[in-house]
């Protein structure tokens, strides 16, 4: 449930369109089949996803994704608690857009459900494009409901709502530049933990010299973000692309995101398109956060989920598509096969490797390594357009 979660919450707000959109048009046509993977930190996740959109005349747009996680092994906070486990996330989305003239309205729903847990997210979106389509203002409303459930305890039952907005500024400088800004509040309320998650703290009592009790979050969460884009057409056909972003939220939290990528088509008729991606994320811990308490009960909320300490990631990605020959070519339109690898660096600053001990250790409670791991993330996918 804990990997899946972040997931499902973002369901529908991806689902509205991708980041930096130029002009009042239809997303094009088009049906993709995909395999997505993830493996790494004792976690293995995959799936397949099957996404359709189809133009209902010049005016609106439909479509449709079923997206699935199947989760299986343990991650080091679960390893250290209990055994490993297997479950399976199944997303269904729902989209529309309607073009009238230089505006574009967006409608997206998407239902989530695990065996512990179920969400559900509506959101709206509308642009609007002036300037003889030289500018795009936007604007992107969501909500969420999650319902939380335990496994083996029929009576653990809570909730959780989810509101986001966004304003978004989309201009072309010249021939060759466009440019994004974009602002994001989210408010959370209600679980915001995994029911499952311990926190750990000193016991003498103890032969490993602490235990675990439950974790306890706010109820509240306010979040916000600002975003700058870019990209850039080379003079050899080629791009570049920029991002930064920084999030800052009611519960400590700071954190900035570095991404850049190169994109670049390859022979006479682009059949092949090439990319590169490097990113660097690095975050601060939340105030209630601790790798080791003092004692029971030390502080009214606490943490020790690792992604809310203070730790950084390096991401280093290539993507290769490749366009079909029409005779090989599905319904003898446009095909592509595309593959993406990513591979990520994760590093914890204060979040410690406790599987270290055993019964021959000498390491005290605090003074264990430092945890990091590497996961490798690859989607297959084909793709028709219409």
């Amino acid at each position: 449930m804990a990997v899946t979660k972040l997931l499902s919450r973002w369901g529908a707000w991806l689902f509205l369109g991708p980041v930096i959109a130029v002009a009042a048009v239809l997303p094009e046509e088009r049906a993709d089949n995909m395999y997505h993977a993830y493996s790494g930190g004792g976690v293995t996740i995959d799936g397949p996803s099957v996404l359709i959109r189809k133009n209902l005349g010049n005016n609106i747009s439909l479509s449709a994704n079923y997206y699935v996680d199947m989760i299986s092994g343990a991650s080091i906070d679960v390893e250290a608690t209990a055994s490993e486990y297997t479950e399976q996330r199944d997303e269904f989305s729902l989209g529309a857009d309607y073009l009238v003239d230089k505006t574009t309205i967006s409608m997206g729903y998407t239902n989530s459900s695990e065996n512990d847990y179920e969400a559900q997210t509506i959101a709206f979106a509308i642009s609007q494009g002036f300037f003889g389509d030289l500018s795009t203002i936007g604007l992107r409303v969501s909500y969420g409901s999650d319902d939380v459930f335990r496994n083996g305890d029929e009576n653990f039952a809570e909730e959780a709502q989810h509101r986001r907005y966004a304003l978004s500024w989309n201009q072309i400088l010249t021939q060759k530049l466009i440019a994004e800004l974009s602002v994001e509040t989210v408010a959370d309320e209600g679980f915001l933990n995994n029911p499952y998650r311990s926190v750990r703290y000193l016991d003498e009592a103890s032969g490993s010299g602490f235990s675990y009790q439950a974790e306890v979050y706010p109820t509240t969460r306010n979040s916000d973000a600002v975003a700058l884009r870019a990209k850039y057409r080379l003079p050899y056909r080629a791009a570049i692309k920029g991002e930064y972003r920084r999030y800052a939220d009611s519960w400590g939290v700071v954190a900035d995101n570095v991404e850049f990528r190169y994109i670049h088509p390859w022979k006479e008729r682009d059949e092949w398109v090439l990319e590169g991606k490097i990113r660097y994320y690095q975050q601060s811990s939340a105030d209630f956060y601790s790798d080791l308490f003092p004692y029971l009960n030390a502080t009214n909320f606490r943490a020790r989920d690792k992604e809310l300490s203070n730790y950084t990631t390096l991401a280093l990605g290539f993507g290769i598509s490749y366009e079909l020959p029409k005779r090989w070519s599905v319904l003898k339109q446009r095909n592509t096969i595309n593959l993406y690898w990513d591979h990520i660096l994760f590093d914890y600053e204060d979040f410690l490797d406790v599987t270290v001990h055993g019964a021959d250790t000498l390491i005290s409670p605090g003074d264990e390594p430092a945890y990091s791991f590497s996961a490798n993330v690859i989607r297959l996918f084909w793709s028709a357009r219409f």
